[in-house]
């Protein structure tokens, strides 16, 4: 889609979400809420702003870095005015819940809408949007046969041929923590230091430059978020699109555990003050109107499986995905982080 379909799409949901009384929120409610999201604004706002018009509640965003805004909300402690913490990734959720900076979520709603691997096993916090971690390859240099699993990217043909991020990166720490458990931590590890050895650069750069590299020649497969690419399709510069138009997308381990997934996801604060204002906005947010809405803006699978895909994510076909319950990711994340430094990915 071009982009001023998208906007075109985004205005649509917008009024659609706007005219519908959702069970989970009326629109007698009053109060406020206090947001902190490591989303950007123009991600998470205006589907905030309907969440207001709906209730009443008025919400009051904080937008930052995920590291600061957690270390924000443990120095604060109790004279936080926090009652909701957004962030992305298991990793990071994780790292929200081993600081004691949440508190357990009662919801019948959330509980039997968002599927259990995608919400932490102790109801700390809940997923909101998934993004899929695939293998993007050149069209002009790699065969989409030619490709299987993520393990298969340890075999030497693909020496000088491969482009990552750093190991700093939490999206790559968490396929890691996948990997980890699917296949153990010799084997895990024994990968790390063949693809690393297999890099055509040193690790340089965010997804969306590990795309454009691909793109550029530089190398023939990495491994990217999909919303990335989805960015790179929907943007109305020439050159996005033309990176886009060189780049394949292919799901791994279709015949095993299936392709890494993560989420972007929401937790309730420990000294909430405003404690049920927070539960109904998180369950807003997992509405199947809001799902659509953000699933459309930001490219990102919807949580809940009976929510439609925009025609982007529609057109890169169905996929199996790991179903791995993200709380293990999370717990994992020190132990993969420590296994890349040893497996000498920088």
């Amino acid at each position: 889609m071009k982009k001023s379909v998208v906007s075109f799409l985004n205005i649509a949901l917008i009024s659609t979400l706007a005219s519908t009384l959702l069970p989970i929120a009326t629109a007698s409610a009053e109060g406020k809420v206090y947001v902190y999201s490591a989303r950007k604004e123009a991600l998470i706002k205006p589907v905030l702003d309907v969440f207001s018009e709906q209730t009443g509640i008025k919400v009051n965003l904080i937008t930052g870095k995920a590291d600061a805004l957690l270390t924000r909300l443990r120095l604060e402690g109790r004279a936080s005015l926090a009652d909701v913490f957004i962030t992305v990734d298991a990793g990071r959720l994780q790292r929200a819940k081993a600081a004691g900076v949440l508190q357990p979520i009662e919801s019948n709603f959330l509980n039997s809408t968002i599927p259990s691997h995608l919400r932490d096993k102790d109801a700390i916090w809940f997923g909101l949007s998934q993004r899929a971690r695939p293998i993007f390859y050149a069209k002009d240099k790699v065969k989409p046969e030619e490709l299987s699993t993520y393990e298969a990217l340890a075999d030497n043909k693909w020496a000088g041929r491969i482009c990552f991020r750093s190991s700093n990166s939490v999206y790559n720490q968490s396929q890691v923590a996948s990997m980890m458990e699917a296949t153990g931590v010799e084997k895990t590890e024994q990968w790390v230091k063949q693809v690393i050895n297999h890099l055509a650069r040193s690790p340089a750069g965010g997804d969306t430059d590990q795309l454009k590299a691909v793109a550029a020649g530089v190398c023939d497969i990495t491994i990217a978020n999909t919303y990335y690419y989805g960015r790179l399709i929907n943007s109305d510069k020439a050159s996005d699109q033309e990176v886009a138009s060189k780049v394949g997308l292919f799901w791994p381990n279709q015949n095993d555990r299936g392709t890494h997934v993560n989420v972007s996801g929401a937790g309730v604060t420990k000294h909430a003050k405003n404690k049920d204002n927070a539960i109904k906005l998180i369950e807003f947010l997992a509405s199947d109107e809001a799902q659509q809405w953000y699933a459309a803006v930001n490219n990102e699978f919807p949580v809940v499986p009976s929510v439609a895909l925009s025609p982007t994510l529609a057109a890169w076909g169905e996929f199996k995905q790991d179903s791995v319950n993200l709380s293990k990711l999370g717990e994992l994340n020190r132990a993969a982080v420590e296994l890349m430094d040893r497996g000498g990915w920088k």
